[in-house]
């Protein structure tokens, strides 16, 4: 299905180039907080902190206010408890919060892998064996590298639950609220935020980051690591590398203001 996509927007962006204007003091709508959680990789005791975090503000808000939780992708490898992380975005969302999650280019290549597993590939090398050993998954080592893969995508399609291949099938590449878009990596300079390539919003890095002009809307994103958010005034990226530094970084939105959560 990407696939599809990345040739339909592939040859769109080619014919459509925008200028946008920059949007001084962008905001989401009146009535509504929105809480948005950077790249959580295996962290579940993170996790864990920043919902408490989220909850103690939700307790203190009015009913009547709405209250949405965007994550926005890499819930898995490299840390050791991505089941676990899984597990509870889809068994204990925070009450009387709509979550709203995005897929990670680390979802995407777990994807990969178990459609089409090989010894060199990308899910493999970067941080998936954690993700396989938190499902239970176990690989004999005396076999051949092929042989090792196959059995590792094997084992991992019998022991993911129905209700986290649910999870995995049903990520969006991104959401859009007010003045804000969310998605996981960024956005091409230059081709409308709805033609964007699915596959360039996952993956994404320099021409992305090097841009200093405007987009159509500001750009809250992860993927790139930092010891700090980022602040500019078109785009806020709040990767701040959760899985080694201990910090997972919540960016809050409410009418213009901006603020951020953190561990």
């Amino acid at each position: 299905m990407l696939n599809f996509f990345k040739k339909l927007f592939t040859s769109a962006h080619q014919e459509a180039v925008v200028v946008p204007q920059q949007i001084l003091n962008p905001r989401v709508p009146d009535g509504v907080r929105v809480y948005v959680v950077g790249d959580i990789h295996g962290r579940l005791d993170l996790l864990n902190q920043i919902h408490e975090q989220i909850a103690a503000e939700v307790s203190e808000l009015p009913k009547s206010q709405k209250k949405i939780v965007v994550y926005l992708g890499d819930y898995i490898d490299r840390g050791e408890e991505s089941f676990g992380v899984v597990d509870l975005l889809i068994n204990r969302p925070l009450t009387g919060c709509e979550s709203v999650f995005l897929k990670g280019n680390h979802e995407m290549e777990m994807e990969s892998f178990l459609e089409s597993p090989r010894p060199n590939h990308v899910w493999a090398q970067y941080g998936g064996i954690a993700t396989a050993l938190s499902y239970q998954v176990r690989v004999k080592a005396q076999i051949s590298a092929m042989d090792r893969m196959r059995s590792l995508r094997d084992q991992m399609v019998e022991m993911l639950p129905a209700e986290h291949q649910a999870f995995f099938a049903n990520l969006q590449i991104f959401f859009e609220i007010g003045d804000y878009f969310m998605v996981h990596a960024g956005v091409r300079p230059g081709v409308p935020l709805l033609l964007q390539n699915p596959v360039e919003m996952l993956w994404i890095r320099d021409p992305f980051l090097n841009h200093t002009g405007p987009f159509e809307k500001r750009i809250v994103h992860g993927h790139t690591v930092t010891p700090q958010p980022i602040t500019l005034p078109n785009r806020i990226g709040i990767d701040t590398g959760a899985y080694h530094s201990g910090r997972l970084t919540c960016l809050v939105l409410e009418g213009e203001e901006s603020r951020f959560l953190t561990t």
